[in-house]
Formats: C-alpha cells, structure tokens, sequence
C-alpha cells in the first residue's frame, strides 16, 4: 500500500544532504551543499505524516502541493512529483535552493514540532526538478494560440519572468524590458553563487526565450522610452521593477571611501562569476581580498555579504547586528553556514560612526540592549551605554534594506500613483495600477520581500491581466 511508503519520521532520521567542508567551500562560490541520491531523497520525502491540514501547504505562498509530491517521490513516481510541483511554481528548482524553507514550509510541519524534525521539503523540491532538468522532463513553453495582443513588462526577476511564461502560455505576444544586461533580477546579480548557481538561473530564462518571448536588454524606462510610449505599443504594461535603492544609515563618515552598499558589492562578485570586466573588483574598490571587511545588517543580504567576502579572502569578516540572534529577520541556517565559514557576529551592535581620514579605517560601536516590542512584535533596540567599541575596518558594506525608487519621475509618469513608502498603489483586487491597463507586482508592491512571493505575485497578475485582455479583446470585437 502506498501509506506503507510514508510515516516514517519516528524510523527515519532527518537528515540534509551532506554540505562540504567550511574550507572547501569558501575557496569557491559554487554551492555549498550536495544533492541527494534517489534513495536518500525517496527515504526523506517518506518521513512526511500526510497531514489532513498540510500546514507546510499552508505557509507556503504558492500553496504547493507538498505533501503528494513528496508522496510521489517516496513511491518512485518522481515524474509526477515533478509535474505537480512544476504545476504551481515557475521556478521550483530555484525557491528549494533559496526560500527561507526554516520560516516557511519546514519551520511549519507538523512532525517538526512534535520534535522528531521536519521533512527536508527544500532539498526534496531541488532534487525533484535538477532531476527533470537532467532527464529531459522539462518541456517547453506550452504557447497557446496567438490572441493578436501584445503585453510589455517592465523588470525581468521573479515576478516578471513568472507573469512573462503565464501570459506567454495564454498566446499573447510577450516583451519584456530590462534595464541590466542579463534577465534574472536579483536572481542573477544579487543572490551568490554559493545558493544559487547561475546556470539555474540562465537556463529558465534560455526556456523563455525560446518560447518566443522578446527580451530588451539594457532597456531603461524613462530613457529609451517613456511609460506613456510603452503603453501605446501594447495592450496592458505590467510593472515588475524590484526595488533596489539602498537604505541609508546617517552616521558620521558615511560618505568615506571603502563604504559600500551592498548590492553594489554584490553585483560586482557575480558579474565577475559570469567572466565579466569588472574595473572596480579588479583595482581592489569592490573586492574584499586581504580587508578586514565589516557588514552591518541582519537580513540575508547581509548573509550574502559576509560569506561572499569569505570566498575573496577577507582578511576577517565581521557582522554587526542591532539586535540578537534570536530577532534576526536572515535566515538561522545562513548565520549558521557564516558561522561555519569563520564569520563573527557580534550581536547588539550598531554603528555609531565610521572613522577615517578619506577611507574608512574603523568603525566606532555602540553597544544595544532589547527594550520593549515594536509595531512589528519584536523588541526594539534601544543604545546601551556600558558597551562601546571599536572595530577595524578597510571595508564597510550596508546591507540595510532596498527601497523603491521614484518610478513616477524614473518613468516620466506623474500620474502613476505611488503609497507613502514609495511603492505603486494598487487595487489589489484587480491589481491594476492608477493608469488604465498598467498593472504592478512584486516588491514593487509590497517593498523587498522573497523571491517565493515575487513569484507568487506574478503568478496572480497574470490571472488578471488575463481578465483585462480578454475583456478588452470583446469590447474590440464588439464594436466592430
């Protein structure tokens, strides 16, 4: 019987594919962890207890199909584990290597918190599509046939390329504008090698190019042409810009040499990963070689930072956090892989300033303490007297958050409606714009976020600009 199959959580040990050693892999950005064999992802996919209320399902936000796909993989049927868990994702390969799985899925399933460890969902979800992808099982775009309607969007990261392959299936004529030189967003310059091999990255997009979905590369909106021209081209727009400017910290000497943000630090470690020239890494500006480096932040970008600086041979690499572990919104299993690596944390901390004449030298170090909970739930940091210090630096990386950036003006567009932090104002029932037939998803909506939930976005907005489409192409027909 095939319950016979699953169960077993309190016979089977939970157990990750191995990692490789902390030295090995900060020689390289290559990912850190190996991939499991067929039996040991049958043996893990089989400890699931086939909850009657999946909360892994739950707390999932693309609602996957967990518990039968994993179902599937114990009993063999790994084909059709693939085709239901490519059934609700676009990237299902990509969100097991990245998505925080200990804040989501994992850290909600019912065996884990009856303290026998939960199913290792992530590591199961990678190994069911790097399997499709090895056997041929990756189909191409399945195009509909062709409506006559052209869709631009605007962005080329997850939201983005979700909505692109969902209106793509539909038959619509699909472009999409970016203002990098390589599609991905984030996912190709801002996340490192180390969780996401590029070549993941390129071949879902290489799919969507063959699907026959135009790609405009190096393309600037405001620039090369105005929202209002690119509206007159196509029947509907979808805004899937990211956000990417850089939180602030005001603190003296902020504008020293050697003090970074961290996307600009970021971008520059993965374009070197794809051979490209990048003068400021080569002559030492964006390259931690040697540097006693000093990352201020507790979210994943700043997980990303200091194992990056790790594997360009940092001479040491410090972490700054204003609060404690146990508050931090990164990801336990990154802090524990820095850790691993010989990053130091050093935890209720926050700059107080950074010293040095023309280029940052060291940084001065205000010590915190928890006081009472914020609008968030989480205590919130308050200066702590009795702990000061000071860290020497040679290169300071922020890693404090994105916000938006003035897309009205980027655009051209003054009535392009935005809310109070700078995001685009949407309904969001129809998740259209202010402008007619100008749709927004993504962290262009709901400020930076996950990649699963930009996903997610892009999988709702193309329902809806399906809607209008349709509903536009009636009222066409209609009048003539």
């Amino acid at each position: 019987m095939a319950t016979e199959r699953m169960l077993r959580f309190v016979e089977r040990n939970q157990y990750y594919p191995e990692k490789r050693t902390a030295e090995e892999r900060a020689q390289d950005f290559r990912e850190i962890s190996q991939k499991y064999n067929p039996q040991d992802a049958d043996d893990q996919a089989s400890r699931c207890s086939q909850c009657g209320v999946p909360y892994c399902s739950v707390h999932c936000p693309l609602n996957n199909h967990i518990p039968d796909w994993l179902r599937l993989t114990a009993e063999g049927r790994l084909r059709e584990a693939f085709e239901l868990s490519n059934a609700t994702s676009t990237m299902p390969e990509i969100c097991g290597r990245i998505c925080p799985q200990d804040r989501l899925c994992e850290g909600n399933c019912v065996i884990e918190n009856s303290g026998h460890g939960a199913v290792t969902i992530g590591s199961v979800e990678k190994y069911i599509t790097d399997t499709a992808w090895a056997e041929g099982w990756v189909e191409p775009v399945s195009v509909g046939p062709a409506t006559g309607q052209s869709v631009g969007i605007i962005g080329a990261g997850p939201a983005g390329l979700t909505a692109a392959e969902y209106l793509r299936e539909a038959g619509h004529d699909v472009h999409v504008y970016e203002r990098s030189d390589r599609a991905g967003g984030l996912l190709t310059y801002g996340i490192p090698g180390f969780k996401l091999e590029k070549p993941v990255v390129m071949r879902r997009v290489d799919r969507l190019v063959d699907s026959g979905i135009h790609f405009h590369l190096g393309f600037e909106v405001g620039k090369h042409a105005s929202l209002d021209e690119l509206r007159a081209k196509h029947d509907a727009i979808l805004i899937a810009t990211g956000v990417y400017k850089p939180r602030e910290i005001k603190v003296d000497g902020n504008r020293l040499d050697a003090v970074l943000p961290a996307l600009d630090y970021l971008i520059a470690s993965n374009r070197k990963s794809f051979g490209d020239d990048v003068p400021a890494f080569d002559d030492g500006r964006l390259n931690a070689e040697g540097k006693d480096v000093v990352v201020i932040g507790g979210g994943d970008t700043a997980m990303d930072c200091v194992r990056t600086a790790v594997r360009q041979g940092a001479k040491s690499v410090k972490c700054l956090y204003r609060r404690d572990r146990d508050n931090m919104p990164g990801s336990q299993r990154e802090v524990a892989n820095a850790e691993e690596e010989g990053v130091e944390f050093i935890w209720l901390s926050a700059p107080e300033a950074f010293l040095g004449t023309d280029k940052v030298t060291s940084v001065s170090v205000a010590g915190m303490r928890l006081g009472a909970p914020d609008a968030s739930g989480r205590r919130s940091p308050e200066p702590d007297p009795s702990r000061n210090c000071e860290v020497p630096a040679d290169m300071v990386i922020k890693a404090l958050g994105f916000d938006p950036e003035e897309l009205p003006h980027l655009f051209g567009s003054p009535d392009l409606s935005v809310t109070r932090w700078g995001t685009l104002r949407i309904d969001h029932q129809s998740m259209m714009s202010s402008l007619n037939g100008v749709f927004a998803a993504g962290d262009i909506v709901r400020g930076a976020s996950l990649v699963v939930w930009g996903i997610r976005d892009g999988r709702d907005v193309a329902v809806q600009m399906g809607k209008f489409l349709n509903n536009k192409a009636a009222l066409a027909k209609a009048a003539a």
